[in-house]
């Protein structure tokens, strides 16, 4: 475990060497020894939460600052904004800020301070990224990617078409039993967030590569230790979600997919495919279990983001400078060629 005397990182020991404030490098150690012997934090925890408050250190230093008890409500303003103008984004704002909460509620309990400023601090909203969407022809590369002239490449095609074909998460595709399948109705009871259970829908392809896997490369699979699981490794056992996790990365960067693609991906790709083949929000919303619109209304987004980068590609008049360079390429033309 981590201890008083050891400091997790370089720049964090660089931090405190250079410090004018006194005893900052003390509590810093006295706070590292805290939370990995009273809080029972791992090692890479307690490393990670010291880590992020060597910037704090060096704001004190270049405001100035002799004491931690002297910071208050203003001065946490100014470093959060100092943070954000240094180029630190908003998620590493906000991570930053949990440590130094952690911090000072460790000294306001060690008598060092009496008020805790950090308590009513707010972390910065954090910035709406859109999910990582491929399209039909990607979703096409990615299906045709695995070797089904074997065992493995049966099974993983077979998962790839059903996360895709239902649009299910990898928790729920992990959890289906045999049991939990139909093939002729082309259904499958899932277990969905909070424990809800659903039956979600997939296509002709997804059927058809489950039944072969089924028929042909599952009875291999299974040993004595076997249970009831649909989706087996080759020892017998029920794939894991980590594994199922990197059977998608594995043939989506085969495929030459965006590298941030993953499981919830096919996902987000199957959700906004739908929208954009007119889909009914509402019926999306029950098709991928979501308890509110509101959840699955970022898919709208996604769409709407998708329509603007057509648009801007294909249409003459989208974008000014093309037209400006299209004009002024046949104004030279003209001038260049005999009347």
């Amino acid at each position: 475990m981590t201890t008083a005397k050891q400091l997790p990182s370089p720049a964090m020991e660089q931090a405190l060497r250079q410090s004018d404030v006194p005893d900052i490098s003390n509590l810093v150690r006295n706070y590292a020894e805290h939370i990995s012997t009273t809080r029972q934090l791992a090692d890479h925890t307690v490393r990670n939460y010291v880590n992020d408050l060597a910037p704090f250190v060096h704001f004190l230093d270049e405001k100035v600052v002799e004491q931690v008890s002297a910071v208050d409500r203003l001065f946490l303003r100014s470093y959060l904004a100092w943070l954000i103008s240094s180029g630190f984004t908003r998620s590493s704002v906000s991570r930053k800020l949990s440590a130094l909460k952690s911090f000072f509620q460790f000294l306001r309990h060690s008598g060092v301070i009496e008020l805790d400023h950090t308590e009513l601090m707010t972390s910065p909203k954090k910035e709406k990224k859109l999910p990582a969407i491929a399209s039909s022809y990607e979703i096409d590369r990615l299906l045709e990617e695995p070797d089904t002239n074997n065992d493995a490449g049966i099974r993983d095609r077979a998962i790839l078409e059903l996360l895709y074909g239902a649009g299910l998460r990898v928790s729920e595709a992990y959890a289906i039993d045999i049991t939990d399948i139909d093939l002729t109705t082309r259904e499958v009871r899932v277990i969905g967030k909070g424990s809800k259970p659903r039956i979600a829908l997939f296509g002709e392809s997804a059927s058809k590569w489950i039944e072969n896997y089924l028929k042909n490369v599952r009875l291999k699979f299974a040993s004595r230790r076997s249970d009831t699981a649909l989706w087996m490794n080759q020892s017998g056992g029920r794939l894991t979600t980590r594994s199922i996790q990197r059977i998608v990365k594995k043939y989506a960067l085969a495929a030459g997919l965006d590298p941030d693609f993953h499981t919830h991906s096919l996902r987000h790709s199957f959700a906004t495919h739908l929208l954009d083949g007119g889909a009914d929000l509402r019926v999306v919303q029950d098709l991928l279990g979501h308890s509110s619109p509101a959840t699955t209304q970022i898919y709208t987004h996604v769409s709407a983001e998708q329509a603007r980068s057509v648009y801007l590609g294909a249409h003459p008049r989208a974008n000014r400078s093309a037209s400006s360079a299209k004009s002024t390429k046949q104004n030279l033309q003209k001038t260049i060629e005999p009347s």
